[in-house]
């Protein structure tokens, strides 16, 4: 980015930092290395900012391909620039919360294995520390689990997750951010200016101070056309919240794991009506149905979605709001846990 100083980027906390790339390679890059089978799979990352990491390798037609995204939105593909050594080098986009609005940058991310353990850097000499030198390990996860048998799930007594009167249970996931957040007539309302769908702002999230593992979860809401928000289950996995209309649709609209699974129809309604979600999580495959229509049926999440606030499917995680993007409402919020056996 022309301009780009170190004056430009400020604090450890509250930092909004994404990354996702879909990386290729042309044969020329690799000569004659092979990469290693311990590198294959699904990884959650522990980034030395603490950001919420997720990294993919995978090969595809005899050719390595790679994906990681650091918290929110995307950037790519590119083109591994070298594979030496049994690591990877390869240049990647990143976007902050600068104190003059949302930035990008370039930086390097190398990543292999060390003493048979996952080792990366995300370099920038650019910036101010710590996001100069990001060191990484990770945590690959297990296989995809059998789609399961909803059938023979048993699930608790629903417990109501907000109470119709205050804010008792939540609690903003940033408090350096203001908050937008307050009950009007029996319903949580989020009320901030801004209008626009990126990532970065001055208000918050809300999530439950509780966490959960597997669940169903009931919760209606209310946006107005050109709105959005989501409902980030675990704070993983993201059920899109915009109207029937919006511009965001399929894999982005209503009824979507954003950009992970879209919904067999739109099944939404139209601006300033409520709609309700019944969304059930069990062994990392989801169950949308939405305003009564089942629009997603028993499907594997392959990965977290942009704006995950962590990123290992084996702990348990908040119901988390987004209200750092728009005004919006919910109420009725019900969840039954899955009873362990």
């Amino acid at each position: 980015m022309a301009n780009l100083k170190r004056s430009h980027f400020y604090g450890t906390k509250g930092f909004f930092i994404c990354l996702f790339s879909a990386v290729a390679a042309s044969p020329s890059a690799f000569g004659k290395e092979s990469v290693p089978k311990g590198l294959i799979g699904d990884w959650s990352l522990d980034l030395s900012t603490n950001e919420p990491a997720w990294l993919k390798i995978e090969e595809v037609g005899g050719e390595p391909a790679i994906y990681m995204r650091v918290h929110v939105q995307s950037a790519g593909p590119h083109k591994i620039t070298e594979f030496k050594d049994k690591r990877f080098t390869f240049p990647i986009k990143i976007k902050r919360e600068g104190k003059n609005g949302p930035e990008v940058t370039t930086n390097t991310v190398k990543v292999g294995l060390k003493n048979g353990k996952l080792d990366g850097l995300i370099l920038n000499d650019d910036l101010e520390k710590p996001y100069d030198r990001i060191t990484f390990t990770g945590k690959k996860f297990a296989p995809m689990p059998k789609r399961p048998d909803l059938s023979k799930v048993q699930f608790g007594h629903p417990i109501s997750l907000f109470n119709g009167n205050d804010l008792t249970g939540w609690r903003l996931y940033n408090p350096n951010k203001k908050n937008g957040w307050k009950v009007e007539e029996g319903v949580m309302v989020n009320n901030t200016p801004k209008t626009d769908f990126g990532s970065t702002g001055s208000y918050g999230n809300l999530q439950t101070e509780a966490l959960f593992d597997d669940f169903w979860l009931h919760i209606e809401f209310l946006v107005e056309g050109g709105r959005n928000s989501g409902v980030y289950l675990r704070g993983m996995y993201e059920a899109q919240v915009v109207d029937r209309d919006s511009r965001m649709q399929g894999l982005q609209g209503v009824g979507s794991i954003f950009g992970r699974i879209a919904p067999s129809v739109n099944a939404g309604k139209e601006p300033g009506e409520w709609q309700t979600y019944d969304l059930t999580l069990v062994d990392r495959h989801v169950t949308v149905v939405l305003n009564g229509v089942k629009v997603i049926d028993n499907q594997p999440v392959e990965g977290p979605t942009g704006g995950a606030i962590h990123t290992d499917p084996t702990k348990p995680g908040p119901i988390h709001l987004q209200g750092d993007h728009t005004a919006v409402r919910y109420k009725n919020i019900y969840l039954a846990p899955v009873l362990k056996k």
